[in-house]
């Protein structure tokens, strides 16, 4: 790779300065910065529904979530990664001057056809490395389908739940999602992956530089 080819890396302090006045958001893995496309309405009515529904299940709780406006940050051996999950619920929460949370005990994607490869594979891996993270909730937005990583002991057990009346328990944070309650108002489609998103398929290098420049 020529240095032409190369990504223009970013400290984490440049990221999170340019991310304060920034127009979209952008995630930061290792030093690269990848910028976030837009999603679709059906995709948003599945993330406020799953918002809601958790905010409702905890309210008057000492576990409280946030939505999709905090971001992450994981430690890990090449540096720090931040990620915009979908929404979080957090015990132990940091300052409230900070814009973003270290100790998760829950995390909540909802899939979109350029994000499903990667909330699989590059995010489950860092989410589940993080020591507080409890549950990690993956929603598909086109069926009534979830996934669940739910921590026992050192390891983690996927659980599958797709009935539109199945229930997501959550007994470390003594609640029960509803199905039901996630899908409200969902418009179905026969299958759950649709066309690629050109925007993701650029790639870190593309992502970074439309960043560096404050495109």
């Amino acid at each position: 790779m020529n240095s032409a080819e190369k990504p223009d890396f970013a400290s984490v302090e440049e990221y999170l300065t340019a991310e304060s006045t920034s127009l979209c958001k952008h995630e930061y893995i290792d030093g690269w910065v990848r910028a976030m496309t837009g999603a679709t309405n059906r995709h948003n009515q599945v993330v406020c529904n799953a918002t809601f529904t958790l905010f409702a299940a905890l309210r008057n709780q000492p576990c409280k979530p946030y939505n999709s406006d905090t971001k992450v940050r994981i430690k890990t051996q090449q540096g720090f990664r931040f990620y915009y999950p979908d929404a979080q619920v957090v015990c132990d929460p940091n300052p409230s001057s900070d814009v973003f949370q270290d100790s998760p005990v829950m995390i909540v994607e909802v899939l979109s056809p350029s994000t499903r490869l990667y909330d699989f594979d590059e995010k489950m891996a860092s989410y589940l490395s993080i020591p507080s993270l409890q549950y990690y909730l993956i929603l598909e937005q086109h069926q009534p389908h979830a996934t669940l990583m739910l921590k026992l002991g050192v390891s983690f057990l996927r659980q599958i739940i797709e009935r539109i009346d199945g229930k997501i328990d959550l007994p470390l944070l003594g609640c029960t999602l509803l199905m039901s309650e996630i899908y409200e108002g969902v418009e179905f489609t026969p299958t759950c992956v649709q066309e690629p998103d050109l925007e993701h398929e650029l790639g870190p290098e593309s992502a970074t530089s439309k960043w560096r420049l404050g495109l």
